[in-house]
């Protein structure tokens, strides 16, 4: 199959020569101009997609359905790309859960199928749905959710109890509400919740569809406060980038543990190599819309960006300064091409599985075990990553970073664990 033009880009950007002058505080400077002009355009896109909430949850139909769809779609393409900034900055780590946790126990916000069942010892409210209970008990308290406000779900029901597994908020909480459950296991089709869940009286389907449109726009009302907030921290004045400059060899060694932790732990090991041991279209990273493949592409495309010094914004204009790239070259030029090309296998590893599910070939078709083809696929885009890893690894010696600590992942550093 031959790549995407997206996927194209990357990899001539990756592969081409590096083109500035750079220092270390040039470099962090860059890194947090991406950083600020990429969180801005996941909040433009964030800011599109509750434009159509709004008409969806005012004049319901299964064309404003289909248009809330695809600005979700739309607006995952930039937040994606933001995730390399989490694990080197505290500042992103503590924040992103917000935004990004997954995965959820949906049941906790509306309706499921008998077949998700109830509560269970590791979460009491996996199955409260909260849409149709307007009050209900929680830590023995009586919580009063007559109203469904950004308050109610972020400061009562996000992570309930203490459970992680209780997602109140962020993307995959508004994913749901858009698609609704996936039941087609291995088959294909993502959710398909019907647009008459936000119509109004006789019209309505499965109940409380005043409650359901509450919970969408509170939960979209947030995302957009949560965005702006982190598109300021990354402004010239922001905490974010304030605290990256502060030091110039921790901010390097911050980058470093971005691209690492990103690329090894959490990308190839959490998401990728963890679903194909069990089998489980639950594992993917966005489970209701079928757009897993995208989340990792784009994964993949953040963490190339931050070491290229480059970033494509959603309306086409470029932001580039001095980079990594242009810093090793400087001192091991072996090791910078060495980089740069590993960087674009990963990208077209992750782009050959995007493709593939875009011509009908679903992510959790590729999970299902016996699939060879799938597997393959997968395991190409978990190999790039760990590949580039190993060398991101290296590059700590060459830029003077001092100690970086790159997260693991069970699926990779201990597999048996996975089944006990």
């Amino acid at each position: 199959m031959a790549p995407t033009r997206t996927a194209m880009t990357a990899i001539a950007l990756a592969l081409a020569t590096p083109a500035f002058a750079a220092s270390e505080e040039s470099v962090l400077s860059t890194y947090a101009d991406i950083a600020a002009a990429n969180y801005e355009d996941s909040l433009i896109t964030a800011q599109r997609l509750q434009s159509k909430i709004t008409t969806l949850i005012s004049a319901p139909s299964a064309e404003a359905l289909t248009a809330a769809r695809a600005a979700w779609l739309a607006a995952r393409v930039p937040y994606q790309q933001t995730e390399v900034f989490r694990f080197g900055n505290a500042i992103v780590d503590d924040w992103e859960g917000k935004v990004n946790a997954w995965p959820l126990d949906e049941g906790l916000i509306d309706y499921v199928d008998a077949s998700y069942g109830g509560p269970s010892d590791e979460n009491e409210l996996a199955a409260l749905n909260v849409i149709a209970n307007p009050t209900f008990a929680l830590s023995g308290a009586q919580i009063d959710a007559t109203r469904i406000t950004p308050a109610l779900l972020e400061e009562t029901l996000q992570e309930a109890d203490g459970v992680e597994a209780n997602v109140a908020t962020g993307y995959h909480a508004i994913e749901f509400l858009l698609w609704g459950q996936d039941l087609n296991g291995h088959g294909q089709g993502a959710g398909n919740r019907p647009w008459t869940d936000y119509a109004a009286g006789d019209a309505c389907t499965n109940n409380n569809c005043d409650r359901r449109g509450e919970y969408l726009a509170a939960a979209t009302e947030l995302l957009i406060s949560d965005l702006e907030y982190m598109a300021a921290a990354w402004g010239a004045e922001g905490e974010a980038r304030q605290t990256l400059t502060a030091d110039t060899q921790d901010g390097i060694a911050s980058i470093l543990t971005g691209m690492g932790s990103l690329s090894y732990g959490e990308t190839a090991g959490e998401r990728m190599r963890l679903g194909v041991m069990l089998n489980d279209p639950e594992e993917e990273h966005s489970c209701f819309a079928d757009n897993t493949h995208n989340d990792h592409f784009y994964n993949g495309v953040g963490i190339q960006n931050v070491y290229l010094g480059s970033y494509i914004r959603v309306d086409g204009s470029v932001v580039t300064g001095p980079s990594l790239s242009d810093l090793v070259a400087e001192t091991d030029a072996v090791l910078d091409t060495e980089m740069r090309t590993k960087l674009s296998a990963a990208v077209m590893a992750l782009g050959q599985i995007k493709i593939a599910a875009e011509a009908g070939f679903a992510y959790d078709q590729m999970l299902e075990r016996g699939n060879a083809a799938g597997e393959a696929l997968i395991m190409g885009g978990v190999n790039g990553l760990i590949d580039q890893t190993r060398t991101i690894e290296r590059l700590v010696s060459v830029l003077s970073a001092g100690e970086i600590s790159i997260e693991g992942s069970d699926s990779l550093d201990d597999p048996d664990a996975v089944f006990h």
